[in-house]
């Protein structure tokens, strides 16, 4: 079932997305789509995964970390709470090869105080365009 407050994604996997918001409201919860698949080996929890990203709060035109533009993937361990609950929560059971598009809540992400200096306000939604590259 696709939330019709979900941003649309432009760009091919492998690329820099662009994001397009349908209007001020964030979806409620935890919401994970698979954009394009991929057929690798399935993410469990205590894998170290590498992948490209694309973060934004949720109706921002602009991002605000992303790893295309350093042009390096980052590698880290998922689903043991080294990165934020919602991509602990929405990455595990994943493919390698999928884009995955998360909309992540404040209290999945970095909650009621946020990252000011990262440009992300307490309370914020963010959404994720994740490439899953690969598991180590």
């Amino acid at each position: 079932m696709i939330n019709i407050n979900m941003p649309s994604v432009e760009g091919a996997k492998g690329t820099k997305p662009t994001l397009t918001f349908p209007g001020p409201e964030a979806p409620e919860g935890l919401q994970v789509q698979v954009l394009d698949a991929g057929d690798g080996q399935v993410v469990e929890a205590g894998d170290t995964i590498t992948c490209h990203y694309y973060g934004a709060v949720f109706g921002s035109a602009t991002d605000f970390d992303n790893s295309f533009d350093r042009g390096g993937a980052l590698s880290f361990q998922i689903g043991v709470g080294m990165v934020i609950p919602g991509w602990d929560e929405g990455l595990v059971g994943k493919r390698v090869g999928d884009r995955v598009l998360l909309s992540i809540p404040a209290e999945l992400g970095y909650g009621e105080r946020g990252v000011p200096q990262a440009g992300i306000p307490g309370g914020a939604t963010l959404v994720f365009v994740t490439d899953i590259l690969g598991v180590n």
